[in-house]
This record gives structure tokens, sequence and C-alpha cells, in this order.
């Protein structure tokens, strides 16, 4: 752990944060309020996922604030390689998605707070804060929703596996490629890849390729180094 002793008040012991945010003005954005608490000193920051790990090479902080969607290593990579290997590092994930399988890849990875970007300022800080705790943190808005379905359960419907092209298809899908070059890629046709991607979606019940990659790593059906 890095100890700061604030220059202000040199009784407050600082808690020490690697941001990691893919864009600059959002990491610019979140660290002067971050900072603004008078409670936590921005010690690294991050634009991809790769940096992340070799940041954490030099320096221990105390909490590191990961966006989800980065190059190189994505935040729930990142996170799970964490929680693995620095487990008395807190991981904060601070992302614009809200999406359950997005949820659950991240607690999975094991990951201890959940909040989005939507959330007032305060409330970012005060998540950082309860992490640094050793304090497991969701986001006020994802609770209520989670509670929401918890008491309103959706029926429980039987699924198909996924075949092992089916699997191919979406982990090319996963890396972005487009039905064209997945289609070359396995030498099928355009058709034929959209019947798989169809097929997916209905057997994992996404409506997107996105949920579809997500849901299939929350099942251990994919790496989680496809998810962003």
């Amino acid at each position: 752990m890095v100890i700061i002793k604030s220059m202000s008040n040199p009784e407050l012991t600082l808690i020490s944060v690697i941001l990691a945010d893919d864009h600059a003005v959002v990491r610019a954005g979140i660290r002067q309020f971050l900072e603004h608490s008078k409670k936590i000193q921005i010690i690294g920051e991050a634009s991809d996922g790769e940096e992340v790990l070799s940041k954490l090479k030099f320096l221990q902080p105390d909490v590191v604030v990961l966006d989800i969607q980065m190059p190189k290593m994505n935040g729930i990579a990142v996170a799970e390689w964490i929680k693995k290997n620095h487990p008395h590092i807190g991981v904060l994930i601070l992302t614009a998605y809200d999406d359950d399988p997005y949820i659950q890849a991240v607690l999975d990875a094991g990951a201890n707070g959940y909040v989005l970007k939507t959330s007032e300022p305060l409330e970012i800080v005060k998540a950082v804060l309860d992490v640094a705790e050793g304090k497991a943190v969701m986001d006020a808005v994802l609770t209520r929703r989670m509670m929401n379905q918890y008491a309103h359960p959706k029926p429980t419907m039987t699924t198909e596996p996924l075949t092992e092209r089916e699997i191919e298809v979406l982990r090319l899908a996963g890396k972005g490629f487009t039905n064209k070059a997945i289609a070359i890629h396995l030498r099928i046709s355009d058709r034929t890849v959209q019947n798989h991607l169809a097929h997916i979606f209905d057997k994992l019940q996404a409506a997107s390729r996105t949920e579809a990659v997500m849901r299939a790593v929350s099942q251990g059906i994919l790496s989680s180094d496809l998810a962003g």
C-alpha cells in the first residue's frame, strides 16, 4: 500500500488510487472530483488494461478504478487478474454499462464494486472510500433493479447449449469481426453466419452481439478477455 500524507493535514492518510479509462477527458473529470474530496490521491492513470498491469508493477494502490470497455485488455479481465494476484487491492468498476450480463461478469471477476458514471460525484467518491475499507459497493439504481427482479423473477427457460460452430462464430463476433469477415474466416456464407447468430441470440436470450458475448462470458462459454 502506498501511504500518502495530506499536505494540509499530515494526520490524514489519503486513499491511493489508479484510475483507468480510455478517454482522457473522462479521466480528467473523474480525477478532479475524486481529489477534490481531500481524502483521495490519484497516483497513476491508464488508458488501457495492459497499462494498468504495468503500473501495478511499481505502484500498490489501495483501489483501482476501472472502466469496462478499454483497449488491449478490458476492465473485467483486469479486475479478475488483480483479484487473483493482488487480492488486497480494491477494485471498483466505474462504467456507463448497466446490462445484467456485464454486472454478472464483473461480480464473477471478484470486483468489489460496480458504479455507474451517471452517479453523483459524491456517490462515486463514497464508493471509492468504501471499497478501500473492504466494503462491497453496488450502484443504487442497479440495486433497486436487482431487488425488483428478485421480487418478480422471470420464468426459468431451458435453452440448448451452443454448438462448437456457434461458439466459433460468437468468439469472432466478440473480437469485432463483421458478418462478412466471419464468413470468410470460417469459409461459410454470410447467410449461414446470420443464421448462426440468430440461433445464438435465441439460445442466450440476447438482443445484440454485445449482450450475447457478455452472457457467454458470464456462463463460462467464452473467456472474459472477449468482454470488451
